[in-house]
C-alpha cells in the first residue's frame, strides 16, 4: 500500500511526479532537437547517420550525443555573432576543456533556473555565507575549478567568510567572528565535499542553524571508507549540521543542478531536467535498482545542441515518486573506467 504523494518544498522546482515530466519534457525536448538539427550542422549529420527522426514516444527514445563531443567539435545553434559567452569546462593538465556556446537569452535562463533551484533550499534573500577554502583560490588569474565553484556560489550569499586563510590555514578567529554576528539565524556553508570534510569537522563550532551546500571530491573520500551516510552522521554529531544537500550538475548543461533532498535519499531532478540510466552493452534504459551510463536532459540548452547528453558517470535509480520531493531520486555511482577525470560545477567564463 503506498503512502501519500511526496510534497514539494515552498518555492520549488522540484514540483512534478514522473508521469507529469515525462508529458512535460518530452515535446519540448522534441522541439529543441528540431531546432538544433536545422541550426547546427555538425549536429543534423550526427542524426541523419544514425537515422534519428521524429517522432519520439518517450523521453528515453531521444537521441543523445556524448558529452565528449565537446570537447572535440564546436557545437553552436546560433551565429558566432550571437555568442554572448563560452564555457569552458575545467580538467586536468593536457586535456582538451568542454566548450558550451551562449547567446544571452540562453546566459540568462541558465541564470535564473540555477538561481531558482537554489532558492528552493535557501529562500529568496541572501543568507550569510561561511566558504570552506581559502580566499586564494578565488584570487588565482587562471581560476583554478574550485575557484570557479566558489565564484559561483558567492553569487547567492553575503557576507562571505572563508574558513582557511592565504595558507590554507584554518582560521579559527574568522570562523567565531563570523558565528558571533550570524550563528543564531539561518546561513550558508559552502565547499567541495573532501575540503569540508577535511576542515570543517575540526572547527568545534556549533553550525546547526546552517544549511551546507557541497559537492566534488567522493573519491577521496571513498578511500577514507566514508560514504554520504558516514559524511552526514558525523557532520551532525560533530557540527550540528543536519541540513546537508549534495548536488550534481556540469558545465555542458550548465544551469541545470541536481540537489540531493533532505532526507539524503538520492539526487533530485529540477522540473525542467531528468535523467535516463543506459545499460552500456544495449543503451536501453535500465529498469530502476539497475546501474548504468547516466544521461541528463534539460530544457535549458537552446543556443546548443546540449539537451540531451550521455555522460561519463555511472548512476543507478533509486526510486521514482518514494522519496521527500516528488520525480526521480538516483545515485551517482562514480566515473566510467578510463573516462577523464573531471571537476563539478568547473565552469570559467569568456566574454
Amino acid at each position: 500500500m503506498t503512502g501519500p504523494a511526496p510534497s514539494p518544498p515552498p518555492a520549488s522546482v522540484f514540483t512534478l511526479t514522473g508521469p507529469e515530466r515525462e508529458a512535460a519534457l518530452l515535446p519540448e525536448l522534441a522541439a529543441l532537437t528540431e531546432r538544433h538539427r536545422e541550426a547546427c550542422a555538425p549536429y543534423g549529420r550526427i542524426l541523419r547517420a544514425i537515422g534519428s527522426a521524429p517522432p519520439y514516444e518517450r523521453v528515453a527514445d531521444l537521441p543523445w550525443l556524448p558529452v565528449r563531443l565537446f570537447k572535440t567539435h564546436e557545437l553552436r545553434s546560433v551565429p558566432r555573432e550571437q555568442v554572448f559567452r563560452v564555457l569552458t569546462s575545467s580538467g586536468t593538465t593536457g586535456q582538451e576543456p568542454s566548450r558550451v556556446h551562449l547567446d544571452r537569452a540562453a546566459a540568462a535562463a541558465q541564470t535564473r533556473r540555477l538561481a531558482d533551484t537554489f532558492r528552493t533550499l535557501l529562500g529568496e534573500r541572501r543568507l550569510p555565507m561561511l566558504i570552506v577554502d581559502t580566499p586564494a583560490v578565488v584570487r588565482d588569474p587562471s581560476l583554478s575549478a574550485r575557484g570557479a565553484g566558489v565564484l559561483g556560489m558567492m553569487n547567492f550569499g553575503r557576507d562571505h567568510t572563508f574558513v582557511l586563510d592565504e595558507r590554507g590555514v584554518a582560521d579559527v578567529e574568522a570562523v567565531k567572528a563570523f558565528l558571533a554576528r550570524h550563528g543564531r539565524r539561518p546561513f550558508l556553508v559552502f565547499g567541495f565535499t573532501f575540503m569540508v570534510w577535511l576542515h570543517l569537522r575540526g572547527l568545534g563550532a556549533d553550525l546547526s542553524q546552517a544549511t551546507l551546500i557541497h559537492s566534488g571530491g567522493w573519491k577521496r573520500l571513498a578511500e577514507q571508507a566514508v560514504d554520504n551516510a558516514e559524511f552526514r552522521r558525523r557532520l551532525a554529531d560533530e557540527c550540528g549540521l543536519s541540513r546537508v544537500h549534495n548536488f550534481y550538475g556540469m558545465v555542458e548543461q550548465i544551469g541545470t543542478v541536481y540537489l540531493e533532498g533532505p532526507d539524503g535519499d538520492g539526487l533530485y531532478c529540477p522540473d525542467f531536467a531528468d535523467v535516463v540510466i543506459r545499460d552500456p552493452e544495449t543503451w536501453r534504459e535500465t529498469p530502476t535498482g539497475v546501474p548504468g551510463v547516466v544521461e541528463v536532459v534539460s530544457t535549458l540548452p537552446t543556443s546548443y545542441p546540449g539537451h540531451v547528453l550521455l555522460t561519463e558517470d555511472l548512476g543507478v535509480v533509486r526510486g521514482v515518486d518514494d522519496g521527500a520531493w516528488p520525480g526521480k531520486r538516483f545515485e551517482i555511482l562514480g566515473r566510467l573506467p578510463r573516462a577523464e577525470a573531471r571537476g563539478c560545477s568547473d565552469t570559467v567564463g569568456q566574454s
